[in-house]
């Protein structure tokens, strides 16, 4: 099989809708979800609800990030890589990597010490890609530099 960079951006788009079905599957058995977890990590009955509470509010942000990320994918196979609008989708994406940090990071000094690898994940995601952010935007404006310069 010969593999191009299409190929490349069409195997990223399957893998965002992959974790589209994912996270919408976490959304409809999140109760049964937080249920299990409860049962195992926890002894209070509030907890339940707390770790429900911090799923979705985890999950509006994974909802927002693959949207971004599907942008982003499909302004790159159009040929469009380095816009403002590229740069405004990672920086959307990191910012939603560092909300779940946040959320998981209170969470788990609250309740729920485990979800500190989560908080710590998510930040470190949220890192890598603010610092691609800044390497598209200073292509971006080198670019317009030299568009002003022909």
């Amino acid at each position: 099989m010969n593999w191009n960079k299409s190929k490349s951006i069409i195997l990223s788009m399957v893998f965002v809708g992959l974790f589209a079905l994912i996270l919408l599957a976490a959304d409809v058995f999140s109760w049964a979800l937080c249920g299990v977890a409860a049962d195992t990590f926890f002894t209070l009955a509030g907890d339940r609800m707390k770790l429900l509470v911090t799923l979705w509010a985890c999950s509006l942000f994974g909802w927002i990030c693959l949207y971004s990320l599907l942008r982003l994918l499909i302004n790159i196979w159009r040929g469009d890589i380095f816009s403002a609008k590229n740069v405004t989708y990672m920086r959307l994406t990191s910012w939603c990597c560092f909300a779940v940090a946040v959320i998981c990071l209170i969470s788990a000094l609250i309740y729920c010490l485990p979800l500190l690898i989560v908080a710590g994940a998510a930040g470190f995601m949220g890192l890598i890609v603010r610092i691609v952010k800044n390497i598209f935007q200073q292509a971006l404006d080198m670019k317009n530099e030299l568009d002003y310069t022909v």
